[in-house]
């Protein structure tokens, strides 16, 4: 980071060492949790400011997250939850009517807080722990993205050095870096950490059985993330919710169970061109997006933008997003790996047309539940705490993409009446695309829904 605070300490010879003492030495980490009084601070409140640093840094994570090889949709999900929280921690004290998430969320006991009685810059500390968590959450980001992080960081000290004095920003941005490397050691416990290195790991043994999960048509014999289910969530409660039993297999005809698959053949063998406009939309194929997590990510970056809200409510939208996402990710994994569900290609080929090619391939993991439904629905629910039930907006998440020749569909922006009714196509796209079931949907949105009321019943407000 270009002349900021840290820099000039190495250039009067400090070591990495010291400059991290120095940082601690003026930031103690203490309790701040509901019962304890927290310091007084003499600052401009944070719904003075522009949400900017907000919006510019969830680009930039976006961007890092399709830019970093290793960033399945799992992965993905849980790096722009810590950045979503450390944005939010790096803030908070200047919220008159939040409070911090220490102590309310799983192993986050203690945080640095300001010094009292000291004036603060809150867009420079969060422009200061969000460098921090670029620099650490998306390792494997190439270098022509990795560079991004120091520019953007560079172009928002610069902007808020006119505006402030130094000595306020590069206070601001000690605490903003102490928060950042507090939440980033708090994050390697959670069984989640470099998850980039272990995709598809070896040693898992598929388990087959009837109706169980059979390996993709490009040949990955190992799923995803088998053990993925088993992270720390971010909230307890989340961790509490029990898996719905999905439909016994059965390939006779009359059966619901086969119902579900010939329903999901009849209409992928006849779909209508928005149709397919809906399935490709939200695909998020990691290889060429943000991922599904990033979009959701990237809608609660549009709505702050459409709701003209301030910095105080922007970064407790990314944050109840993040944790949102994160969330959904492990407990639907976690129901994933509890059936290990068919997939519709596989059931469709056994029992009803062995010729059969959806409309999308299918990713290489279990069906049972919808990852993009959960995540939808958690998000979708998250976003309702700050913006309500009613939110138009417009999706242009993926406008400047080019034509999906393959499939003869053009990136056209989607327009929603609520989050819900954005998180409700979401899930069905999938049906669309011949990937998912009914019954993956419904309880993808169902759990993905208990995830957000969990994540809007913290005590987010003092």
């Amino acid at each position: 980071m270009k002349d900021n605070l840290f820099v000039r300490l190495l250039r009067r010879k400090l070591s990495k060492v010291a400059v991290a003492l120095v940082t601690l030495s003026i930031y103690s980490c203490r309790d701040v949790s509901q019962d304890t009084i927290e310091p007084t601070v003499i600052s401009k409140e944070a719904e003075t400011y522009a949400p900017d640093v907000a919006v510019k840094w969830a680009e930039l994570d976006l961007m890092l997250t399709q830019n970093s090889p290793g960033f399945t949709p799992p992965v993905a999900s849980r790096a722009l939850g810590y950045a979503g929280i450390a944005l939010y921690e790096a803030v908070v004290p200047g919220i008159k009517g939040n409070r911090s998430l220490v102590k309310q969320l799983n192993g986050l006991t203690e945080l640095p807080v300001p010094e009292a009685t000291q004036e603060y810059n809150w867009a420079a500390s969060a422009n200061a722990a969000q460098i921090y968590m670029a620099k650490n959450l998306w390792p494997t980001a190439n270098e022509a993205t990795k560079k991004k992080i120091d520019s953007l960081g560079t172009a928002i000290r610069n902007d808020l050095i006119t505006g402030s004095s130094q000595a306020i920003v590069e206070r601001s941005e000690a605490f903003g870096y102490a928060i950042g490397k507090a939440i980033w050691d708090w994050s390697k416990t959670d069984g989640g950490h470099e998850g980039f290195n272990r995709n598809f790991p070896s040693t898992f043994k598929v388990p087959v059985f009837p109706g169980s999960w059979q390996p993709t048509e490009n040949g990955q014999t190992i799923p995803m993330q088998p053990y993925w289910g088993q992270n720390r969530t971010f909230l307890a409660a989340n961790a509490l919710l029990i898996p719905p039993s999905p439909l016994a297999v059965s390939t006779q005809i009359s059966s619901p169970y086969f119902q579900q698959y010939y329903d999901v053949y009849k209409k992928n063998i006849s779909l209508t061109q928005n149709e397919k406009e809906i399935a490709v939309w939200w695909a998020d194929d990691p290889s060429e997006t943000f991922t599904p997590p990033g979009h959701s990510y990237n809608i609660a970056k549009i709505a702050v933008k459409t709701g003209n809200i301030k910095l105080d409510k922007a970064v407790e939208a990314f944050a109840r997003t993040g944790i949102a996402v994160a969330d959904a990710f492990i407990i639907c994994w976690k129901y994933k790996y509890t059936f290990h569900n068919e997939r519709p290609y596989t059931f469709v080929r056994r029992a009803i047309d062995p010729n059969w090619v959806p409309f999308w391939p299918a990713p290489p993991f279990p069906g049972y539940a919808s990852g993009h439904a959960t995540q939808s629905s958690a998000s979708a629910v998250a976003l309702e705490g700050i913006f309500g039930t009613s939110f138009a907006f417009v999706d242009d998440s993926h406008v400047k993409r080019g034509k999906d020749t393959k499939r003869n569909v053009e990136f056209k922006a989607r327009s929603f009446k609520s989050f819900q009714e954005a998180a409700s196509e979401s899930a069905y796209s999938r049906f669309l695309g011949g990937i998912h079931t009914f019954q993956d949907n419904d309880t993808g949105l169902k759990e993905g829904k208990k995830i957000g009321v969990n994540i809007n019943t913290l005590a987010w407000k003092k």
